[in-house]
C-alpha cells in the first residue's frame, strides 16, 4: 500500500457504535470489596432487531472491577484507561501505582510491563500491533503507546508489551515530506490500528487530531479538528469528538479528496458524547454519556441506542 493511499485512506470514517449484551452482572464478590452491589442494566437492543456485534464490549471505571460482557471481573488492582489488543487475548491498563501493565481477560498473569518513575501520570495506553513484512524489510510490532504526562507537560512513550519492567522511549513523530514539524508535547489520547501499525491521536494545544503512519518510513500530519479519535481496525476509518452547541457530539471525516468531509454523526444530541471506540469488526461504535454507554450501528447509521447504564471508558474486546 503507498504512502499517499495510506495517507488517505488512514483518516476516513467515523462510523458507529455497539451493540449491548443481554446478560445480568455478576455482583456477588462486589459488596465484600465495598463495591455498589447495584447491576448497571445491560441492553439487548440492537441484539433484538438480528443485528451482530453485542459481544466483547466492556466498561472501566478506574476501580479494580471490570464489566465484561455484563459480568464484573476483579483485576486485583485499580484498572484505568483499559485497551486490549486486536486478538482480544491481553488488556492493558494503568494500574493502582501508576504503572502499565497487561493482564489476561479474567485479570490473572498480571505483568508490569513498565514502572512509573515517579512524578509522572500515565494514560491511555493502545495497543500498536502488525505483522512483519518480509517483502520489504519491516518487523513486526507488538508495543504500547500511552500518554506520560510531567510538570503539565503530555508526552507520547511507547514501550514493548512484552517487556516486564521495561524503559519506555518518546514516540518519534515525523512529518510528511513538505509538512511542517509536528508538536511534540500536548499530544493525548493515542488510538492504533490498521495492518500497518498506523494511529490516531489529538493535540490539546491545536485542537487537531492527527494520523501517525509507520510502514515503511514513519510519517504523519494534522487530518481534523476535534479530539478522542479512534481508529478502526482496518485503518479505513476515524472517529472523532467535537462540541456543537454546548455538547459533544461524535463525528466521522471521510476524506475522498485532498479535504476530509466531515459528518456529525449524532447532529441531535441533547447531552455530551463522547470516547468513541470501535467494535472489533468495525462495524459499531461505543460511546460514552453522562448516564451509561450508547452506542451506533452499521457505521453510524442508526441512532444512539443504549448498551449499559454503567458509566465509564468503553472498549470492545476482539
Amino acid at each position: 500500500m503507498s504512502v499517499r493511499h495510506r495517507r488517505t485512506a488512514a483518516a476516513v470514517v467515523i462510523a458507529a457504535a455497539a451493540v449491548a449484551g443481554a446478560f445480568a452482572p455478576t455482583v456477588a464478590d462486589a459488596a465484600s470489596r465495598g463495591m455498589s452491589t447495584a447491576a448497571p442494566t445491560f441492553f439487548v437492543g440492537a441484539a433484538s432487531s438480528g443485528v451482530s456485534g453485542a459481544s466483547g464490549l466492556t466498561v472501566s471505571d478506574g476501580s479494580p472491577w471490570v464489566l465484561i460482557n455484563g459480568t464484573w471481573v476483579d483485576f486485583g488492582t485499580d484498572v484505568r484507561d483499559l485497551a486490549w489488543n486486536p486478538s482480544g487475548t491481553k488488556a492493558a491498563f494503568v494500574d493502582s501505582s501508576g504503572n502499565l501493565d497487561v493482564a489476561n481477560p479474567n485479570g490473572s498473569g498480571r505483568v508490569v510491563v513498565a514502572k512509573n518513575p515517579g512524578g509522572q501520570t500515565w494514560s491511555h495506553p493502545t495497543w500498536q500491533v502488525a505483522k512483519a513484512d518480509t517483502a520489504d524489510g519491516i518487523p513486526a510490532k507488538d508495543n504500547l503507546v500511552f500518554v506520560a504526562s510531567k510538570s503539565g507537560t503530555a508526552r507520547l512513550e511507547t514501550v514493548a508489551a512484552t517487556a516486564h519492567n521495561g524503559t519506555p522511549a518518546l514516540l518519534r513523530l515525523e512529518p510528511y515530506a513538505g509538512d511542517p514539524a509536528l508538536p511534540t508535547t500536548s499530544n493525548n489520547w493515542p488510538n492504533a490500528g490498521g495492518a500497518y501499525g498506523s494511529m490516531v491521536y489529538d493535540n490539546t494545544h491545536t485542537g487537531d487530531v492527527y494520523i501517525r503512519d509507520d510502514y515503511i518510513r514513519q510519517q504523519g500530519s494534522a487530518v481534523v479538528q476535534g479530539s478522542e479519535p479512534a481508529l478502526s481496525p482496518n485503518g479505513d476509518e476515524i472517529v472523532f469528538v467535537r462540541s456543537v452547541g454546548g455538547h459533544d457530539h461524535i463525528f466521522e471525516a471521510t476524506f475522498t479528496t485532498s479535504k476530509p468531509v466531515v459528518q456529525d454523526l449524532t447532529p441531535h444530541a441533547t447531552t455530551d458524547y463522547t470516547e468513541p471506540t470501535f467494535s472489533a469488526n468495525g462495524a459499531d461504535i461505543a460511546f460514552r454519556t453522562p448516564t451509561g454507554i450508547d452506542v451506533m450501528l452499521d457505521h453510524g447509521r442508526s441512532a444512539p441506542v443504549r448498551a449499559t447504564t454503567h458509566v465509564g471508558l468503553p472498549a470492545f474486546r476482539g
